[in-house]
């Protein structure tokens, strides 16, 4: 599978807007975390980066989209995509690719 192939994959397994919701409230909590950590030069950051990152998506996952997390079979990728969705929606460029993708 290319990546080409596994953003539209990874877009329609995240094709309810609270699941995106949710993905975009947990990896800028995690991101404020990073931040904190560097900016604060506390490293106790740290460690809540990934709790909140992930327990915000794995949430949305299991009780909105119903799903399993394409972070379990391609972690680097997800991650790549979580980022890219954010930015995408944060500059009101996602849609074009939830639609070639199949998303409604």
């Amino acid at each position: 599978m290319t990546y080409a192939e596994f953003w539209h994959r990874y877009l329609r397994a995240h094709a309810r807007r609270p699941t995106r919701t949710l993905h975009y409230v947990g990896t800028t909590l995690a991101l404020a975390c990073l931040a904190g950590a560097v900016i604060f030069r506390d490293w106790r950051w740290l460690p809540a980066a990934p709790v909140l990152g992930y327990g915000f998506a794995w949430t949305a996952h299991g009780l909105v989209e119903g799903n399993r997390p394409e972070t379990f079979g391609h972690p680097f990728w997800s991650l790549a995509s979580d980022l890219r969705m954010l930015a995408l929606a944060a500059t009101g460029r996602l849609g074009p690719h939830l639609a070639a993708a199949g998303v409604a």
